[in-house]
């Protein structure tokens, strides 16, 4: 059962870009947040910061989610975490954290391909695995997992084939996490956003206007995305009253590629 008034949320990668505006939007909706970040500790500190003047709890822990060694040890400093603000389970669990690859696929370099095997795909897999002690369950009360892929796991773009196979296998696993965990009461979906404006990849579609140019010609509603979309969809497929929702892919997209 959720263990505080509040649910907790924990969202890896949550300092900046995607994350940190899913743990705004979730923080509005009344979570309480706990975020990971690999090396801007300062950016997890100021999300921290924004989340407590909205009135909610919020902590940061660092978590490389490309080693897979390390979870036993965060999942003990996650442990006592939840126990200082009372609680003894999370009540929900997105898989944010990554990173991306562009290269051709001639070129992509096992060194790429291995990178984007630890993070988007080693990483979630192992690390859900490593919570699921601390993940809340029961028929109406179980956890929400949310793993997040990417557009490109349907459409497709040159130069990004290691990455989208990788979200293409998470979409997968979501689907096998979502059967498997049903019995605890744990919902599992997917959300694949399209091109989002942030400092992603080098943040061509923030700063490059032909970029932003092409994506808007092929998205349906005609502009890119932004954090504060994927925000407020994360945050829509978090809710309680969304339980009924397992083992789906949502894509927030705008209609990109339609």
């Amino acid at each position: 059962m959720t263990s505080t008034p509040h649910p907790i949320t924990l969202i890896t990668g949550g300092s900046r870009g995607l994350g940190a505006q899913m743990a705004l939007a979730l923080a509005r909706d009344g979570h309480d947040i706990v975020l990971t970040y690999r090396e801007a500790a300062s950016a997890a500190d100021a999300v921290v910061a924004q989340i407590q003047a909205l009135g909610r709890r919020a902590q940061a822990l660092r978590l490389d989610v490309a080693d897979a060694a390390s979870f036993a040890g965060f999942a003990a400093r996650l442990r006592d975490g939840l126990a200082d603000w009372g609680a003894k389970t999370l009540d929900g669990l997105i898989n944010n954290a990554g990173a991306g690859a562009h290269a051709s696929f001639a070129e992509t370099t096992p060194a790429q391909f291995d990178a984007m095997v630890a993070i988007h795909l080693r990483g979630p897999f192992f690390l859900t695995q490593a919570l699921l002690p601390l993940l809340a369950t029961g028929e109406r009360t179980g956890a929400r997992v949310l793993n997040i892929s990417s557009g490109l796991a349907r459409f497709t773009l040159p130069g990004y084939s290691a990455y989208a196979a990788m979200k293409g296998a998470v979409e997968v696993l979501g689907r096998y996490q979502a059967k498997e965990l049903a019995a605890r009461g744990i919902r599992v979906n997917t959300l694949a956003p399209g091109a989002i404006a942030t400092d992603f990849g080098g943040g061509a579609v923030r700063d490059n206007a032909d970029v932003a140019r092409f994506v808007a010609s092929v998205t349906a509603l005609g502009r890119v995305g932004e954090a504060e979309d994927i925000g407020g969809a994360a945050a829509t497929l978090m809710r309680r009253d969304a339980g009924w929702i397992t083992g789906q892919r949502i894509e927030a997209s705008g209609g990109m590629f339609l």
